[in-house]
């Protein structure tokens, strides 16, 4: 009897549950990925859509290998990705750094809140062509365009979790004779951390976005300029190769984020 509750205990562990039900979500994901190319791909060649329109897969792996062996794809998806990288770290360092001033005066917090929210508010994109002409038509201009879309994302996540600092355990620490930026180390960073890392899955796709737009107004390289051009010469084949590209690169993007959170939330309770 004792062997038996021990098995179904095993049966019945959460984690063990949760282990499966990710590897079936993976294999089910898959497998709809398989089942949506073949559709796309017979649809074309049946002419349910429109292949001139709406291509199909193999021609878009063939158009695909073809601007890597005879074009500058690679060149291309490394300028991308490059600016995106380094304009999400320098926006998401820059803007958890900028919250997280909040906490250390309730003053300085009033005046410069309500300018933080309205920067919010402000299209960035829509300075995108000031930036670029300010900044040139080169690499800076895109990494400008992905900081500034990332920025004001983590300050005001930042800013929300320096809002839920517990103010009895500050005051607790103080009175143990803490300093202040004991106390700003040991609770408001530890704090504020869960609401950081809740944000970098938005913001790794909002510095894509900023980059793209920035390579679609004036770009020497970059998926967005092969877009474009691939537009303006009517090659819809090339242009679905860029999307397709951008969707795979968003994507790899993303799980890198996923990784990272992993690696920062490790041994971390979730954020209430």
């Amino acid at each position: 009897m004792e062997e038996k509750d021990k098995s179904e205990l095993i049966i019945e562990d959460p984690t063990v549950e949760q282990t499966k039900l990710r590897r079936r979500a993976i294999v089910g994901q898959i497998i709809l990925g398989v089942l949506l190319i073949v559709f796309w791909e017979l649809s074309s060649r049946i002419g349910w859509l429109d292949s001139y329109y709406w291509s199909s897969p193999s021609t878009i792996v063939r158009t695909g290998w073809k601007a890597i062996v005879q074009g500058n794809l690679l060149q291309d998806l490394a300028y991308t990705s490059g600016s995106t990288i380094l304009g999400f770290i320098l926006g998401t360092a820059a803007g958890y750094l900028l919250g997280l001033t909040f906490w250390w005066s309730d003053l300085y917090s009033r005046i410069f809140e309500p300018y933080l929210i309205a920067f919010n508010a402000v299209p960035k994109l829509a300075l995108a062509p000031v930036l670029v002409i300010m900044f040139g038509i080169g690499f800076d201009s895109k990494v400008v365009l992905a900081f500034l879309m990332t920025i004001i994302v983590a300050a005001i996540a930042a800013y929300s979790g320096v809002e839920n600092v517990d103010k009895d355990l500050e005051k607790m620490l103080v009175s143990l004779g803490a300093k202040r930026r004991h106390v700003f180390m040991k609770v408001v960073v530890p704090t504020t951390l869960p609401w950081i890392v809740s944000i970098l899955k938005i913001n790794i796709s909002l510095a894509l976005a900023g980059t793209i737009v920035g390579e679609f107004i004036s770009s020497r390289q970059g998926i967005g300029r092969m877009i474009l051009y691939a537009g303006q010469v009517l090659d819809i084949d090339l242009v679905w190769v860029g999307v397709v590209v951008l969707s795979i690169l968003s994507i790899v993007m993303y799980l890198g984020t996923v990784w990272l959170e992993h690696v920062l939330m490790k041994g971390r309770t979730p954020k209430p």
